[in-house]
């Protein structure tokens, strides 16, 4: 009775502890009453160790050589084991008291694994991961919904490993939402969100009620892909089915409103949220889907509303506030807020906020005094802001400095196929064909191939995707009469060709005939037959719209009646009555 109070004791103290000072005090009371080799206090020793971020300190006293291997159970490792798994610069060690555990015959059990495989994931080594999956189906735990849940999300985590995270997923003999949740958000995590849409379907008729987490990460597919169709449907499906509405499923509904081009029910969404409710994810979401759409003021005023509100920005916000100014040509503005941050908020920049600024001047057409900056900053530029550099060289025709550039982004990574791509441009914009020609084809030498452009377009709960020439669509040839007819009516209405944007050495008629199939044009012939006239056309292109899209799609917006919103690579464009939004600044 006196050995298990003392226990009990202990145990409470344990649980009381808030620092690691008084931690080693507990430790010497531990040994003091002989209860070093107690399984209850060791493992709730190494629970509270770890919550005090000093594993490392528990586990030199659990596995001292002094200490008796036969307290040793499954509880305490699997202790141990989480603790590391959790721990983001040890999660190799978990795997090496997963191994001592076998080296003192201790038997693993169905809680061991799940610990495991989330130290894989953190590791990312689908080889591991592999080797674990072996370990599971050996000692017969396959068939535990935990641990398949925990193997999927593992090989959702490693590249290349999706296939694998699906064939454990399809061999479950039951599923919980978890189950559904984790293989959703393995799709989603690899740019896969037409095959989430498509898993989260079966769910549904697999009789399994999602959750938050599951519409969460539905809402990131749809904006991931622009479905704004397929987000509404999801906003109403979450009502019908009164799923819990917290603040994260609030924050993903204002992410995919902003994404798919409703940033104004994004904005309601957000005004919708009481103050006391408002996280930094909130503030920031909404911030970032006003840069999205240019709407650079409204996004500098939301800060600075968050600001007066007592949130404190973080180096994400900062992130959006200065893309809102980049996007928006507020140069001063983007200045002031870049000193504002390390000077009144002591953030240090990072390589994104740097880039950032590059953004911003190099936008401006400031491409000298982007150069500057690049040569102060701190840390070694990385290979996309010395992109972001050549791309405004190109527009505002610094050639030779955007040729110097690239070809030393070609010699320090000469497997990246957008370094060639933008070398290739600007001996086009030089009218260097020849040197073009062996870019081109030193790409070829080495197996790089060019990322095609493609356009999405959303119609009837359907995602339909062109490239350049598509004549994959069944009514390719209807498409392409309205091609050629919108290129006659914006002919009428003043509308020239830019085939300075056409990359290859043909005639000028022929690189008119090459603009009129950039896939955009296709997508947006496409809408004009297939939608009510007067009705909003969205699309969404994975590259950068070209200087020729962008003047004919505000043509054609004035000519057909159309409002036309356009999501490229980095932002929106919302054209209307023959203007865009962006006010040809991006």
């Amino acid at each position: 009775m006196y050995k298990r109070a003392t226990e009990q004791n202990c145990i409470t103290l344990l649980e009381l502890c808030n620092s690691v000072f008084k931690l080693t005090q507990i430790h010497a009371n531990v040994l003091k009453l002989g209860l070093q080799n107690n399984p209850l206090v060791l493992t709730k020793f190494a629970s509270i160790s770890s919550n005090l971020k000093a594993i490392n300190y528990a586990c030199s006293f659990i596995f001292s050589p002094e200490s008796d291997p036969s307290c040793y159970d499954a509880f305490l490792f699997n202790t141990v084991i989480k603790a590391y798994a959790e721990t983001s610069n040890f999660k190799h060690t978990a795997l090496f008291y997963y191994k001592h555990m076998l080296n003192y015959r201790v038997a693993p059990n169905n809680y061991t694994y799940p610990f495991l495989f989330k130290a894989c994931s953190g590791i990312g080594d689908l080889g591991l991961g592999k080797t674990v999956h072996g370990i599971v189906l050996k000692y017969g735990f396959s068939e535990d919904t935990h641990v398949s849940n925990t193997m999927i999300h593992t090989y959702c985590s490693c590249e290349n490993g999706i296939e694998y995270g699906e064939k454990v997923f399809d061999e479950m003999s039951s599923w919980s939402s978890v189950s559904w949740s984790t293989m959703l958000g393995g799709y989603v995590r690899w740019a896969m969100s037409s095959e989430a849409v498509k898993l989260f379907r079966r769910m549904q008729t697999s009789g399994v009620r999602p959750d938050e987490i599951t519409m969460v990460t539905m809402l990131s597919a749809c904006a991931d892909l622009g479905a704004l169709e397929l987000g509404r449907w999801v906003e109403s499906y979450i009502q019908k089915e009164k799923i819990q509405t917290n603040v994260e499923l609030s924050n993903a509904l204002i992410d995919m409103f902003a994404k798919c081009g409703d940033v104004d029910k994004a904005l309601n969404l957000f005004m919708n949220i009481s103050e006391s409710k408002r996280t930094i994810v909130s503030w920031t979401s909404i911030i970032v889907g006003m840069a999205m759409h240019g709407r650079g003021l409204e996004a500098v005023s939301l800060f600075e509303e968050m600001r007066g509100n007592g949130m404190v920005p973080d180096d994400v916000a900062f992130i959006g506030l200065l893309t809102a100014c980049s996007h928006s040509g507020l140069v001063e503005k983007g200045k002031q807020y870049f000193d504002s941050m390390v000077k009144d908020f002591g953030i240090a920049p990072r390589i994104e906020h740097y880039g950032c600024m590059v953004d911003l001047l190099s936008r401006a057409g400031l491409v000298n005094e982007a150069m500057e900056f690049i040569h102060v900053m701190p840390m070694k530029p990385n290979p996309v802001i010395w992109r972001t550099l050549v791309a405004s060289c190109r527009a505002h025709n610094e050639l030779n400095l955007g040729e110097r550039i690239s070809r030393n982004l070609i010699v320090n990574d000469p497997n990246q196929e957008s370094n060639y791509v933008l070398l290739s441009s600007i001996y086009a914009k030089k009218s260097e064909w020849e040197k073009k020609t062996r870019v081109r084809e030193g790409m070829w030498t080495k197996g790089i191939k060019k990322v095609p452009g493609s356009t999405m377009i959303e119609l009837g709960g359907s995602i339909y995707e062109f490239v350049a020439g598509d004549k994959s669509h069944s009514e390719y040839r209807l498409i392409y009469e309205m091609v050629e007819e919108m290129e006659m009516k914006m002919r009428e209405g003043g509308y020239v060709a830019k085939t300075s944007d056409v990359l290859i050495d043909i005639d000028e008629e022929d690189k008119e005939g090459a603009l009129n199939r950039h896939s955009e044009k296709l997508a947006i012939a496409f809408a004009l037959l297939k939608t009510p006239r007067g009705s909003c056309i969205r699309i969404v292109k994975n590259l950068r719209v070209c200087g020729d899209c962008h003047s004919a799609t505000k043509f054609i917006s004035r000519i057909y009646d159309r409002e036309i919103l356009v999501r490229d690579r980095s932002r929106f464009h919302h054209f209307k009555d023959g203007l865009c939004s962006c006010k040809d600044f991006w």
